[in-house]
């Protein structure tokens, strides 16, 4: 059975996807990129700016199906310049401070609304 994850504390899908889908013990959570919730736009700001709205949109589905960053098992960050690895990877790692899951990092040559870095995570209820 799919059980679709929506809550107003991240952005609103703006496509054909949901926030997240939950089967069984699984939670897969489509990717976020820094829009913020109340406004639908952008945050203002660098990389790491960026990121931490990220993170935050992130908490904030991972807490709608009742998880936190410590049931991630798998992540995958999504980057338009590699040069922005150190950033990210700093207020990233903030999130994780008792088991890192898994993660793959990719260069891309474009995101959805020029950001700079997307996330998605995959967790274990």
């Amino acid at each position: 059975m799919l059980e679709k994850i929506l809550t107003a504390g991240a952005p609103a899908p703006i496509g054909p996807y949901n926030q997240a889908i939950r089967t069984g013990d699984f939670l897969f959570c489509s990717g976020q990129i820094p829009l913020d919730p109340a406004t639908g736009e952008i945050v203002p700001g660098d990389v790491g700016a960026q990121t931490r709205q990220v993170m935050k949109n992130i908490a904030a589905v991972l807490d709608a199906a009742g998880a936190t960053f410590e049931n991630v098992v798998k992540t995958t960050i999504f980057l338009i310049d590699m040069n922005d690895f150190a950033a990210v990877n700093a207020i990233y790692g903030e999130a994780f401070t008792a088991l890192a899951p898994a993660r793959s990092t990719v260069a891309v040559a474009a995101l959805p609304k020029a950001s700079r870095v997307e996330i998605e995570v995959t967790a274990r209820l």
